[in-house]
Formats: structure tokens, sequence, C-alpha cells
């Protein structure tokens, strides 16, 4: 396995660890599925989730990734995940969306 797909796999698995350890025990790495792919984590409903570890910030590129995923998925949202540089605590990670997902996600409140 190469070095990038280690840090992929490490990465996607502490998110996995981190979203069971705050409330989501259904949460799980997905298996690759191609050009249909419906993001790295599933087990919350309709929600995608993308993550990455990259030295290099691409969030229009991620988004975009992102955008298909949940179309492919038939998910209401999702966001990328990325990791901060100088932290290994997911909590501290960042989440990235388009506003029009992150409205979706306000208006479910009720506010």
């Amino acid at each position: 396995m190469s070095k990038s797909k280690q840090k992929g796999t490490a990465a996607e698995t502490a998110v996995v660890k981190y979203l069971k350890a705050n409330g989501f025990p259904k949460a799980e790495r997905r298996a690759l599925q191609g050009n249909l792919d419906k993001g790295d984590i599933s087990g919350i409903d309709d929600v995608v989730f993308e993550v990455k570890d990259h030295k290099k910030m691409e969030l229009s590129g991620w988004v975009k990734e992102l955008e298909v995923e949940v179309d492919n998925a038939n998910a209401v949202t999702g966001a990328v995940i990325h990791k901060r540089k100088g932290t290994t605590d997911v909590g501290e990670w960042y989440a990235t969306m388009p506003v029009y997902m992150f409205l979706s996600l306000i208006r479910e409140l009720d506010v």
C-alpha cells in the first residue's frame, strides 16, 4: 500500500473512531466504488463524509468531489473532513461544505 493510501486509511479510521465515540455507533469506512463513489464514511443516514489528509488544501476540488458523492449516495448533505496540521485530534480538524448544504442543516434545526 502506498504511503498516500496509508495516510488516507489512517485518517478515515480516525474519523470513524471519533464519530463512534461521539454518538454515531454505525459509522464505518465505506468500500471504494469507483466512479460511483459515495464518500469515505457511511452509517449516518443521508450524510456523506469525504476525508482528506493532505499537506496542500484543495478545497474547490474536494467540495466538487463531495457534491458528486452526495448525489451518488442520494444523500441530503455532506462535508469534507480534512486534517488540521499539527493535531491528530479529529475534533480539531476542519469540516467544509458548500453554503447550500450548511443551510439545509440549519433548516433541519427548525430555528
